[in-house]
């Protein structure tokens, strides 16, 4: 099924003063980031809550798979919580595909932001449950540092109902790959784990989608392999435009002959599609972007410009607040 025909369910819209959950569905942290981050959240008008069983360690883990998914269940099921911020990423999120019970957590739709590993429930969530998600911010990585986090876009996916723009110009560094204009449901996030997704049955749905395509410290070939995965499963078939990320450490050498941008031209080129390069959203050096999963934007490529318009609201009035 084409995305593009998928009901969406827009979480209720975030307010300042509104208490936000924070949870590690993947690998432990640091109490220091976390605190760091909770204050970010402060500074930016919220109310940060976490359990104490978040700082949990189980190898690289943040605990046992039970503990997760019960912290992330127990996260959407309190009403005080109105947005859910994955901590961190790193790996482990995939277990909970498995150990979530998914109709308590459809009982309840929440903002729900991350990145990196989490892109395997911001994808789950988008599919399973037809939920608009949201690529953006953790608090122990982005939210810890003063230029982490690009607060204008925050507020416009996470707080407005209207259509908007992340303008992804000179601030991001984005630039056009391949012209062209298209529209469709923005959909995607980091590049592993969209490809470990293939051949399990949370697979990724790509057709209809302006798909985003996002990674770090994965070298050029790695990502040549990666993409090819996409190519020869069929999953760039349908897709109407690509906005790759900033890609960051993403080189052989620091002298190599050739860029990544060449790289991916090679796979996605003769697509005939619109291909941007540059989006400041998920791994990123600051200012990381939020874009929400599961809503249709339009993309424009044109004389080395891109423009990436959200065309309508990822989130809706919330009934009885202001």
């Amino acid at each position: 099924m084409s995305l593009s025909t998928v009901p969406r369910v827009k979480p209720p819209a975030l307010r300042p003063g509104d208490t936000v959950g924070i949870v590690a569905p993947a690998s432990n942290l640091r109490r220091g980031d976390l605190e760091a981050g909770c204050e970010g959240l402060r500074r930016a008008g919220y109310r940060p809550f976490y359990f104490d069983s978040i700082l949990d360690q189980d190898r690289y883990f943040a605990g046992s798979v039970e503990r997760r998914a019960h912290e992330l269940e127990e996260m959407f099921a309190r009403e005080e919580v109105r947005a859910i911020v994955c901590a961190r990423g790193g790996y482990g999120a995939n277990y909970l595909l498995q150990a979530l019970d998914l109709e308590k957590i459809e009982a309840h739709p929440k903002i729900f932001v991350g990145y990196s590993d989490l892109t395997a429930l911001l994808t789950y969530f988008s599919d399973a449950l037809g939920w608009v998600t949201f690529h953006g911010p953790m608090v122990a990585k982005d939210w810890a540092h003063e230029d982490g986090v690009d607060l204008a876009s925050w507020q416009a996916a996470l707080t407005g109902t209207a259509a908007w723009e992340p303008n992804p110009g000179a601030a991001s560094k984005a630039s056009g790959l391949v012209e062209g204009v298209a529209e469709g449901i923005l959909y995607g996030g980091c590049l592993s784990i969209l490809v470990a997704s293939l051949g399990t049955p949370y697979e990724i749905r790509t057709a209809g989608t302006i798909l985003l395509i996002e990674d770090v410290a994965a070298k050029p070939y790695q990502i040549d392999r990666m993409l090819m995965q996409l190519k020869l499963s069929g999953k760039l078939d349908g897709v109407r435009g690509i906005v790759f990320g900033e890609m960051p450490e993403c080189v052989q050498t620091a002298n190599q002959g050739y860029t990544l941008e060449e790289v991916v031209l090679r796979i996605v080129g003769e697509l005939g599609v619109p291909v941007a390069y540059g989006m400041r959203s998920g791994h990123v050096a600051a200012g990381n972007i939020t874009l929400p999963i599961g809503v249709r934007a339009g993309l424009t490529v044109r004389d080395g410009h891109v423009s990436l318009k959200i065309l309508e609201g990822a989130v809706t009035a919330a009934a009885g607040r202001s």
